[in-house]
């Protein structure tokens, strides 16, 4: 078992997508000088060897990176991308992603990306391809990853992207799921980012089986956001949806929330470390 110093970011997409919406290119390039001076840090750590040294640098030891299929709003960067990312590597752990409109046979499908290809969990994007959580045409997926044992990490809450549904994204949708799914694990990307917090918190105090990621939310108000942070501790998991987020700031603001060393060493990675089974 690892020591509770080690730091997992659980929420890292690809630097370099086979397709980037225009409009989210250009909210992704707004952190940087100019366009160009982000089109060359995304060449720079499209190479996996780059951005383990980025990894390094920033103190973090495992990166979940996460596939996406979503052309009406960010783009896509493929599973075939992803394996091609972190084969190799240990410390990057693939997530593939469904897209049911394009996708059938789901449950088929994630049983071998696991089984052949090395993939670790699901990432979905309700808002971003308009589906329900508790839509029945995922059961089928949600069945074999429960079977396999992995997790599925869903988008919820806002989102700025064009084309994006808000409806989509309230976690009140995975009450359904924890119930017809008591083993699955379930992770909600951002908490209800924006209106929904509150209906968060309910679910990970009502089911086992459902956890927090706090990618996408300042860390110095997460306190703001969830009270209950520390008491629920040990289902929250730290992410930080690179490439549009300064990593190291991100774990230095965790560190300093006026909450016990063991809430924090649990979020940064003790949490990450059981669901992921490492």
């Amino acid at each position: 078992m690892f020591n509770g110093n080690k730091v997992i970011d659980f929420h890292v997409h690809l630097a370099k997508y086979e397709v980037f919406c225009d409009r989210a290119h250009k909210w992704f390039a707004q952190a940087f000088p100019s366009l160009d001076a982000y089109d060359a840090f995304c060449d720079t750590y499209k190479n996996p060897d780059e951005f383990i040294r980025l990894m390094d640098e920033n103190g973090v030891d495992y990166s979940v990176i996460l596939a996406e299929i979503a052309p009406l709003t960010t783009g896509i960067a493929t599973n075939e991308m992803v394996e091609s990312f972190c084969r190799g590597n240990s410390r990057l752990i693939p997530f593939c992603t469904f897209n049911h409109h394009i996708h059938p046979e789901m449950g088929d499908s994630l049983r071998i990306l696991c089984t052949q290809h090395g993939f670790k969990g699901v990432k979905l994007y309700p808002t971003y391809n308009h589906f329900y959580p508790n839509d029945p045409v995922l059961y089928p997926l949600y069945s074999e990853a429960e079977k396999l044992s992995i997790p599925i990490l869903f988008h919820t809450g806002s989102s700025i992207f064009e084309n994006s549904r808000i409806k989509y994204g309230n976690p009140i949708f995975f009450d359904d799921l924890a119930v017809d799914f008591p083993n699955l694990k379930i992770i909600m990307a951002h908490g209800g980012r924006g209106p929904w917090y509150d209906e968060a918190l309910t679910m990970i105090r009502l089911h086992k089986n459902i956890y927090i990621d706090v990618a996408g939310l300042p860390p110095q108000k997460l306190l703001e956001y969830f009270p209950d942070l520390e008491r629920f501790a040990h289902k929250f998991v730290f992410g930080t949806d690179w490439p549009n987020v300064d990593v190291k700031k991100n774990i230095e603001k965790l560190n300093k929330l006026p909450v016990s060393r063991e809430t924090v060493q649990k979020i940064l990675g003790e949490n990450a470390i059981e669901i992921l089974a490492l």
